[in-house]
């Protein structure tokens, strides 16, 4: 795995941002895009459907993204397929494996702003009241609880399955000194 201070052996040109909810992966995709001119696609943006409700053509979205030659994008829903299309056409992975009080803290909020301003987000879904975080297990308050440690398991896994070379970063300094780095660096 690469550092924060490791030189990337390349212009990367399709990448995934890997990380449990809250971390900052569609910032940091977001970022990656402007920097290496890549397009970005917000995969929640691909899954939600109206009312919450996964899109049916969420899979045929996906490999439409990953078919590009240029992309950045989270990687994640691996339970219902999308994880993997991204994976096998990956050139990197950027994992964000922040400490649980920052995720905890970015993830809080940003559901409050959400959740108080009814910010629009995918086809139409607003974040739910508050409240709702004490009698909805999926609420992602309680989701990002259950799933934090999910990628110090997964990280391993699938950074070899993909044959995939990570870039390991562990707190929000090191993304910052990452991105005026290797990534600018990479970018020239």
């Amino acid at each position: 795995m690469l550092s924060a201070d490791d030189p990337l052996p390349h212009l990367p040109r399709r990448v995934v941002i890997a990380g449990t909810t809250g971390v900052g992966k569609s910032t940091l995709a977001a970022r990656l895009a402007a920097l290496w001119r890549l397009e970005y696609t917000e995969l929640d943006s691909l899954y939600h459907g109206p009312e919450w409700t996964p899109r049916p053509e969420f899979l045929d979205d996906v490999r439409r993204v990953a078919a590009g030659e240029r992309w950045v994008s989270e990687w994640n829903y691996f339970g219902a397929g999308g994880g993997q299309i991204l994976g096998a056409r990956a050139d990197l992975a950027v994992w964000l494996d922040l400490p649980r009080r920052v995720a905890r803290a970015r993830l809080l909020r940003r559901t409050l702003r959400r959740s108080v301003l009814r910010q629009p987000l995918w086809n139409g879904n607003v974040e739910p009241p508050l409240w709702t975080v004490f009698r909805d297990p999926d609420h992602i308050l309680r989701w990002e609880m259950r799933t934090h440690g999910t990628w110090k398991q997964r990280m391993p896994r699938v950074a070899a399955e993909y044959d995939l070379p990570v870039v390991h970063l562990r707190r929000p300094r090191e993304v910052d000194r990452w991105l005026t780095g290797p990534a600018a660096d990479a970018a020239r």
